[in-house]
This record gives structure tokens, C-alpha cells and sequence, in this order.
């Protein structure tokens, strides 16, 4: 599967993923203390949805362009208010024609004392990113092998923070990768929250992964689904995966406040369904102090 982000932004993909990493960055936020986020494959930043690549496919009209207006319940307004920010903040002049990618709305969503590591492989697009964010202190961009960052780059100096894992699939293996990618990102920093984005298309690959996650020894496993339509026979896009490691303590509450909005607002048909769990481990609760289990640190 060919899973470059412009022709993607802002499908209903990239909804349920950006949604829940942006409930991780605020989570995160919650402490004073500084933290660092790191993009292993953080595409160009801020996509056109009127260039050809997102035109082409179109599918942003049936994440984003739904979501952006949808009426959310009362719950679920402030859950997903930061993530919905960032979008209009990369249209300034209103309406809907840009998308930013995960370093722009995890860069929209940091404070002063937070960083940023974005890091991408192909020559063009590390230029395009470093274009974005040229003379930002907070963001550095690396033009470097994501899966190899997993190594090289933890634990963060801050020693708190977040990873997003969000290969383009374009070459097979992806999934072996993610699972030897995130052990051995792991056993680097085996406190820090990671979270890892799959599509649902090849149901036995994904199967697969599940299994080689389950297998891996790594504890606080949560999976989270969001399928927009019912199976396909053939090879489609059905649904979209977030694999979080150490998630914080209120992210499945969360997130079953979210997820059932996002399934009704970009349902394709009647098969639409969303689904959280646990791979390894249970729900981590809070300590008797009131802090959480984990955050990154």
C-alpha cells in the first residue's frame, strides 16, 4: 500500500489520528515541565487540498470537510477543540484549504518551553518542512531515516515526551518495521508514549501486527479502530488504526467520548464502527496522589 500523506490529508485517516495525538500533546501540557515530540515521518507540514495530489483523491471532503462544521455534543466540543484550532489556524482567511500535517498542529499546540523533532526522509519534502518551519527555535528538522531516529534520538533530552510513528507505506514489510521499530524505540525509552498510525486495508497484515504487538513483551498496549464503512472484498481503505504505547490515563475515556462523534459524522455506510483495546496490559489508573501512570516522562 502507497500511503503518501498529500494524497491523503485530511481524510477521515488522518481525522481519527490527528485527534488522538493532539489529545497526547495536551495531555502532555498538563505538567509544567518541558517535553519533546518526534515526527518520524513528518511529510511537508501543510498540505493544498486544491493541488493536484489531494484533488486527485479528493478524500479530505469526507474527514475534515466533514468534521470542520459538524454541530459535536457538548462533550465532545472541548476534546477535540485543539486539534480543530490547528486546522483553522492554517486557514487564516477562513474556509477550508489547507491541511496541516501532524508537525504543524503538534507545532500549534506547544508552549514556549516544548520542542519539536520533525524528521523526514525524501530530499523535497525535508526542504518543503524546513521551509515551514525556517527560524522556529522550537522545531528541528532532520532530513534522516525515520526508523533509524528510533534509535539516535532516545530518550529525548527532556526526558518526557511523545513519538508519532506514521510511515507512508509505500514499501512492503511497514508493519514488521513498526513493531521492530517501536521494541527497540522501547527498550530505549520504555516510559515514553508512542504512538503508531496503520491502515485497516490488508485485514491479515493487520492481524499480523496485533499478534507480533501482543508477542513483543511491551506493556500498556492500547489499540484504537475507527472503520468508515463495512469490509470490502477487495483491497480499500475500510478503516484507520492508532497503536498507543503508555497512553495516558484519560485517554480512553476520552476517546470514548470522541470516537463515537468522528464514526457518525464520517460513516460511509451502516458498517461504520469504532472499537479501543487493550493488547497488553489494562487502563492505567491514576495514583493515589492524583498523577498519572504515565506521561511521558
Amino acid at each position: 500500500m502507497n500511503y503518501r500523506h498529500a494524497y491523503h490529508a485530511g481524510n477521515f485517516a488522518d481525522v481519527v489520528k490527528h485527534a488522538v495525538l493532539a489529545r497526547l500533546v495536551e495531555y502532555l501540557k498538563q505538567k509544567d515541565k518541558a517535553f519533546r515530540v518526534i515526527d518520524t515521518h513528518a511529510g511537508i507540514g501543510l498540505y493544498d487540498l486544491s493541488a493536484a495530489a489531494a484533488a486527485k483523491t479528493g478524500e479530505w471532503k469526507g474527514g475534515i470537510g466533514r468534521l470542520i462544521d459538524a454541530r459535536l455534543g457538548p462533550a465532545g466540543t472541548p476534546l477535540l477543540a485543539g486539534y480543530l484550532d490547528a486546522v483553522r489556524a492554517a486557514n487564516p482567511k477562513g474556509g477550508l484549504k489547507r491541511y496541516p500535517g501532524s508537525p504543524a498542529i503538534v507545532r500549534h499546540l506547544l508552549r514556549k518551553q516544548d520542542r519539536l523533532s520533525a524528521i523526514e526522509l525524501h530530499p523535497q519534502d525535508a526542504a518543503r518542512l524546513k521551509a515551514l518551519f525556517d527560524g522556529d527555535f522550537q522545531v528541528r528538522v532532520m532530513q534522516l531515516d525515520g526508523w533509524l531516529a528510533l534509535g539516535a534520538h532516545l530518550p529525548p533530552k527532556e526526558k518526557r515526551g511523545l513519538v508519532l510513528i506514521d510511515p507512508p507505506f509505500e514499501e512492503g514489510g511497514e508493519f514488521l518495521r513498526l513493531t521492530e521499530g517501536l521494541t527497540k524505540a522501547h527498550r530505549r525509552w520504555p516510559s515514553g508514549i508512542y504512538a503508531l498510525w496503520y491502515p485497516i486495508k490488508d485485514r491479515v497484515a493487520v492481524a499480523g501486527f496485533r499478534k507480533g504487538l501482543v508477542n513483543s513483551g511491551i506493556a500498556n498496549i492500547l489499540d484504537v479502530t475507527l472503520d468508515v464503512r463495512t469490509s470490502s472484498g477487495e483491497p480499500k481503505l475500510d478503516g484507520t488504526g492508532m497503536i498507543v504505547v503508555n497512553p495516558p490515563f484519560t485517554l480512553e475515556r476520552e476517546l470514548r467520548v470522541i470516537l463515537p462523534e468522528l464514526c457518525a459524522i464520517m460513516a460511509v455506510d451502516d458498517g461504520s464502527a469504532w472499537k479501543l483495546e487493550w493488547l497488553a496490559g489494562e487502563a492505567p489508573a491514576a495514583k493515589s496522589d492524583g498523577a498519572p501512570q504515565f506521561d511521558g516522562a
